[in-house]
């Protein structure tokens, strides 16, 4: 076998392309889309390479015009899990074995297929699917997943090439990453293409095997995603595709003994429960499992009187209502200062007077449908307590339609009491909870927006006031794992800023960085000895004379 210190290409974020009107990418994606809505296509599992059909089909139809069937898929059950499991098993040696830049290659390759010939059957697929606009569909499953498999690259690279710093003579001290004896659960969700693209992926690239369960409402796109991997030269069983319920794959799961770690993105309630079994079960495993995951977020905007009034209310707009609020980083909770709050109620309304919404399809519509009728449901029903509410004042939207899609105008509630409930409770909706604090208060606001809710996933301080933004970034450290000066809370770029937070929003393992794949190596020490003693005596035990 050929050996050599080889050197990969050295990353760069992928440009995002803009979709402007009359140009080419705007052209071919929109016919991507209609390529995909002519025809109703029938998903299968991959399970060691092969397509795995079940009788039970499950309809797929588009969040925002929910009588077009886009597709079915193949319901499988807890036989389906432990097949894919022995696939995963079976495929470990040989993947494990096979020198890191095959492996490397393998994820290049990949992303240059969605860089290239897949990026607009992508695109449309996350519209489609994930009611996600043209911009939304391409920061996301385009660019974030093009840089999540080529710095990942180098990140892997980074970690092999870090050793023991000295090797007295005569010894020769190594480090070398192993992956994890077992399998690793991808357990993905449906907000981010790219998410679901790289939680199964960052293990494999470091020689793991996965059972990868994705949302049932992003299973249209993640049939898309396998395509890839094995067009770009994946081996059978390394990547297992399941398309199964969460009780069916945690009873089988949880309880394997070659249960080595979960990569996570989704609810609190559920990543609570999977630790809780994981630890009922700790006795079971051959080792202790990683348990690496990104939850929710009660993500926050605090504008001070000092802010620049139109950065402020662009911050809010873009963070609140991009993608209808789903993703884990929008803002939801916004604390403004008295004095600049007039002004920027005044361009937010102008903004959102402006806002249509509407399907994908019409690439004129910011806002798109919610994910579906279970959240739909959930978000009115917060919506309509504020609406009776007499102490609570909604200013913009509150207007919902689910007869053709689930629609939900961006909405605005003001409170007077900054604990009110949608200040505190993750809603995952185009809604926005606004408090406004007396200029004085600011600090007095902070320790508030500090203690409000149980998570800590994003945060943004808007100022020009420098001790301002050094009060606000200091009390604000452990409530927010990525925080904001004068900008949006979302929009984490790859390589730019690694993504997690702490508290109950996760494990802060920082997506997109070499932190990550740390998680899914177990290191092993190796000291070399030359010329080793051949005598047990030390000096120390001659005897006095």
């Amino acid at each position: 076998m050929l050996k050599g210190f080889f050197n990969v290409p050295e990353p760069v974020n992928e440009t995002v392309l803009n979709y402007s009107l009359g140009s080419k990418e705007r052209k071919l994606l929109k016919e991507a889309i209609s390529e995909a809505r002519s025809k109703v296509i029938d998903i299968p599992m991959i399970i060691n390479g092969k397509e795995v059909i079940s009788a039970k089909k499950i309809e797929i139809r588009p969040p925002h015009d929910h009588k077009h069937l886009l597709a079915t898929y193949s319901q499988g059950d807890k036989k389906h899990v432990t097949e894919a499991i022995n696939a995963a098993l079976k495929a470990k040696s040989a993947w494990e074995n096979l020198a890191w830049e095959h492996r490397a290659a393998i994820f290049l390759k990949a992303a240059d297929l969605i860089a290239g010939p897949y990026r607009y059957k992508l695109n449309a697929a996350t519209m489609l699917g994930q009611s996600k606009n043209a911009y939304q569909a391409e920061i996301d499953a385009a660019c974030e997943l093009i840089d999540f498999l080529r710095f990942n690259v180098k990140y892997m690279t980074e970690i092999y090439e870090q050793q023991p710093p000295v090797s007295p003579r005569g010894v020769w001290n190594r480090l070398e990453q192993r992956p994890l004896e077992g399998f690793v659960f991808a357990l993905t969700p449906f907000n981010f293409t790219a998410i679901a693209g790289n939680l199964p992926t960052s293990a494999a690239m470091m020689g793991n095997v996965v059972v990868w369960k994705p949302a049932n409402t992003q299973i249209y796109s993640a049939n898309i995603l396998m395509e890839i991997f094995r067009q770009a030269g994946l081996p059978d069983g390394v990547i297992n595709l399941v398309f199964v319920s969460g009780p069916d794959a945690g009873e089988v799961i949880f309880n394997h003994p070659d249960f080595s770690g979960i990569h996570f993105t989704g609810s609190t309630g559920v990543f609570q429960d999977i630790w809780k079994t994981i630890g009922n079960n700790i006795h079971k495993y051959k080792t202790y499992p990683r348990i690496v995951g990104e939850t929710g977020g009660k993500d926050f905007i605090v504008v001070h009187a000092s802010a620049d009034l139109k950065a402020a209310s662009t911050a809010i707009v873009r963070g609140a209502f991009e993608y209808q609020g789903q993703k884990c980083s929008a803002a939801s909770r916004v604390y403004v200062a008295a004095s600049v709050w007039p002004a920027i109620k005044k361009r937010i309304m102008g903004d959102l007077a402006k806002v249509k919404t509407g399907p994908v399809e019409d690439f004129s519509n910011f806002i798109n449908a919610v994910i579906d009728e279970k959240s739909f449901d959930k978000l009115v029903k917060y919506i309509e307590a504020a609406r009776k509410d007499k102490s609570i004042e909604i200013i913009s939207g509150g207007n919902h339609d689910k007869s053709k899609g689930y629609f939900i105008e961006p909405t605005i509630i003001v409170t007077k009491d900054p604990r009110y409930v949608t200040m505190c409770e993750e809603l995952f909706g185009p809604v926005l909870t606004v408090f406004v604090y007396q200029d004085k208060d600011f600090e007095k606001t902070l320790e508030i927006v500090d203690t409000t809710s149980i998570y800590a996933l994003t945060g943004a301080v808007i100022a020009q006031d420098r001790y301002a933004i050094g009060k606000a970034t200091h009390a604000l450290r452990n409530a927010a794992g990525n925080f904001y000066i004068n900008d949006k809370c979302t929009g984490a770029v790859v390589g730019q800023q690694p993504f997690g937070g702490a508290r109950s929003s996760g494990t802060n393992d920082k997506a997109g960085s070499m932190i990550n794949l740390l998680r899914w190596v177990s290191p092993r020490t190796i000291k070399e000895t030359f010329d080793p003693p051949t005598e047990y005596q030390y000096p120390f035990l001659e005897e006095d004379k």
